[in-house]
């Protein structure tokens, strides 16, 4: 039995594109290598029904995790994440983070397990056979088994429990929420998944209410005629989920800083983890508070008891609605935690410029110097695309500044030289 993935998940290592693809650079090292194989490796546990991006990103946090710490016991820089093995100083980081993400990612199933095993074969015929590769893979495994064994029962697999609410006979949709359960898994650096639960949506009896409804009724609804094509292909552009989303973006972000490996794999453990748990917090919160989708409020305006937003019987976003509460939005934490984590890490919003593309929108680059601005239009994109109103793209932009600077500032901490 492998213990690091619910077992409902079969996945098949493909070589397909990512779903969010950067341009490539020289300067690539071990740990990006290895993230970009992992992107790949759990690219189809993103696909898969009511699984979406959540296991994926598990698995992601898991493998830059024992990266982290088998580099990290090499050259000693930081606290560990979960251990620290003792290993002579001249042990090949390369051979041992890319044991560690091989072990990691050949839990999904028996057949990617053999394609990790090919995969770290031909990686290591780059690294001079001696004592220090030989080492180095035996330190990679040995944390990987740690990390795995660590992760075992962390709830990913708790049965799923949620209660649709109904009226006895009344009929509801019956299609299987998202991992209702994961509210309560075991984050990675959070205490717990509702520490950053954030206050209540707003009254349906408000003006804000009014507001942010006939907004997202007028520019979200799939044939708007107020939406402009820009906004229309943001929208569009960011229907992108799963790790390919921001792990992507972090890796160029890591090699156009030139971070060494040790560096490297410390800033990527960050966010990896950071959006493991932002995932965590917010279906904590979405959960807690059940709050209607666009879709529902739409076709039911006439039940909020507030004169100022009328039903349209007919409205549709973008695309398929997402099965979980709206409250807050997801991709606004994500896309705010890699900010957070950035911010925190490296001291400012501001980056070299990173070229974006979706597979989601084909043909069309995005760019970005700003996280800020990063953030902004994938909030205006969930807008856009008809999926959350403002105010709770505001509260999750504003969770996920706090979940990344949480992590930065609790986790992985430099050890002192004196």
């Amino acid at each position: 039995m492998r213990a690091s993935i619910c077992r409902s998940i079969p996945a098949t290592l493909i070589a397909t594109s990512l779903t969010i693809i950067v341009q490539a650079s020289a300067r690539a090292n071990v740990i990006t290598d290895w993230d970009e194989k992992a992107v790949i490796a759990v690219t189809p546990m993103a696909s898969l029904g009511n699984t979406t991006p959540y296991m994926a990103q598990r698995i992601m946090a898991m493998a830059h995790a024992a990266m982290f710490d088998a580099v990290n016991s090499i050259e000693p820089r930081y606290r560990p994440y979960l251990v620290q093995l003792p290993v002579d100083p001249g042990t090949s980081k390369e051979a041992a983070a890319a044991a560690a993400a091989a072990a990691i990612l050949g839990t999904i199933d028996d057949t990617t397990a053999s394609e990790m095993k090919t995969a770290l074969a031909a990686y290591l015929k780059a690294i001079p056979d001696g004592s220090a590769k030989q080492d180095g893979v035996r330190l990679g495994e040995a944390v990987a088994a740690k990390i795995i064994e660590a992760r075992s029962d962390d709830g990913c697999n708790a049965p799923d429990a949620y209660r649709p609410r109904t009226s006895p006979g009344v009929y509801v949709p019956t299609a299987i929420t998202i991992n209702s359960m994961w509210p309560d898994m075991k984050p990675f650096a959070l205490a717990q998944g509702s520490q950053f639960r954030p206050r209540p949506p707003v009254a349906l009896d408000s003006s804000e209410w009014a507001t942010d409804y006939n907004e997202i009724k007028d520019y979200g609804a799939q044939r708007s005629t107020k939406r402009t094509p820009e906004q229309t292909e943001t929208a569009r552009f960011w229907l992108m989920a799963g790790p390919g989303a921001y792990h992507p973006f972090v890796r160029q972000l890591v090699l156009a800083k030139q971070m060494n490996v040790v560096d490297s794999s410390r800033f990527m453990t960050l966010a990896a983890l950071g959006l493991n748990d932002a995932f965590i917090a917010v279906l904590d919160a979405k959960y807690h508070y059940n709050f209607w989708r666009p879709i529902t409020a739409i076709r039911n305006g006439d039940i909020d008891d507030n004169p100022a937003t009328e039903r349209e019987a007919t409205w549709q976003p973008i695309a398929t609605t997402p099965m979980h509460p709206e409250y807050p939005c997801a991709h606004c934490i994500l896309s705010a935690t890699v900010a957070g984590v950035t911010r925190a890490a490296l001291g400012s919003t501001l980056i070299p410029e990173i070229p974006v593309t979706s597979p989601t929108a084909p043909g069309v680059t995005h760019r970005f110097t700003d996280m800020t601005i990063f953030t902004e239009e994938v909030a205006n994109g969930r807008i856009w695309a008809g999926f959350h109103y403002r105010f709770s793209t505001r509260v999750g932009t504003e969770m996920g500044y706090q979940i990344g600077d949480y992590v930065v500032k609790n986790i992985l901490q430099p050890v002192s030289s004196q």
